[in-house]
């Protein structure tokens, strides 16, 4: 199944907190008693601030007395995330402050805290470098594909890059729209035969209020792009965050980009599904490898 995981559903509650007046030794014991990181400062109920090991760590580095008051080292104002907001807003806003731990907060008062290692489990990619350089003067942009062994006339493809190769900065996209036909195939075909992809009345009742496509044939969306590629083709890993449902009947569109070469023949690139909103719904990365066309022997040139 495939939903936005709220931020409450991953969050570590309850959060031990402290008040900005303690001093500095105070916090460093309660730290090492319940083995954690941080304490979020609250004064009259409301948090204002967190102290970490790290504020800690670097006021004994510096010398700093130890009995000062937790106010004079906190980190202030708080950056902070409601617990209905999901996970993907929650890594944004890490990345955005460049901050590990976000406390979460609703109506003032703190429920949990969501640190960038809870947020891994869900959004491996939060652990990646970023995409590649722009795409460099001289890449073209190719809309026939000779290899693959049909295409349909609904799908549409697009590679910007150098005809016959493939170099950082080239993207590949690939656009279908996922049908009944497509979802009740892959059913058969995979064995995934979850009522949420095939009844229609049970999917209403859910969270979705509808029949949604499986999650990994929304991924075979990006295989498809890939396979566009120059080359044959051959997938060595592929990491995925699920960020959102595909209702059947929506067309989405995969877009890979070239972000690192990792050895002879061997690509990473990012790759995202997205629908015609622009929401998007799937977030990863994949390495391909790309060996020589073989020799078509026997086809027609």
């Amino acid at each position: 199944m495939l939903a936005p995981v709220p931020v409450r559903e991953i969050m570590q509650s309850p959060v031990e907190t402290i008040a900005p007046d303690e001093p500095v030794r105070t916090a460093a014991v309660r730290l090492i008693e319940h083995d954690i990181g941080s304490l979020v400062v609250s004064e009259n109920g409301s948090p204002v601030g967190i102290v970490t090991e790290v504020d800690l760590s670097r006021l004994l580095a510096e010398g700093g007395d130890p009995d000062i008051a937790v106010a004079d080292v906190m980190s202030t104002p708080l950056v902070t995330i409601k617990a209905d907001a999901t996970v993907e807003a929650a890594a944004d806003r890490l990345r955005e402050h460049g901050i590990k731990r976000l406390p979460v907060v609703d109506d003032g008062q703190v429920t949990g805290i969501v640190t960038s290692t809870d947020l891994t489990a869900f959004l491996p990619h939060l652990v990646r470098t970023g995409r590649g350089d722009p795409p460099a003067e001289g890449r073209e942009r190719q809309r026939v594909r000779v290899d693959t062994a049909y295409e349909r006339d609904d799908w549409e493809f697009e590679l910007l890059g150098q005809a016959g190769s493939i170099d950082v900065g080239d993207t590949v996209r690939f656009s279908k729209t996922l049908s009944a036909a497509d979802v009740e195939a892959f059913a058969e075909a995979s064995g995934d035969t979850n009522r949420l992809h095939l009844d229609d009345e049970y999917a209403a009742d859910s969270r979705f209020g509808g029949r949604i496509a499986h999650g990994t044939l929304v991924v075979g969306v990006v295989s498809a792009a890939l396979a566009r590629l120059p080359g044959l083709i051959v997938y060595l890993s592929q990491d995925v965050s699920y960020l959102g449902p595909v209702p059947i009947g929506d067309r989405v569109t995969a877009e890979c980009e070239v972000v690192e070469t990792i050895g002879p023949n061997r690509f990473r690139l990012t790759t995202a599904v997205v629908t015609e909103d622009g929401d998007t719904v799937v977030d990863g990365e994949a390495v391909v490898l790309a060996d020589e066309i073989p020799t078509q022997s026997g086809r027609e040139k």
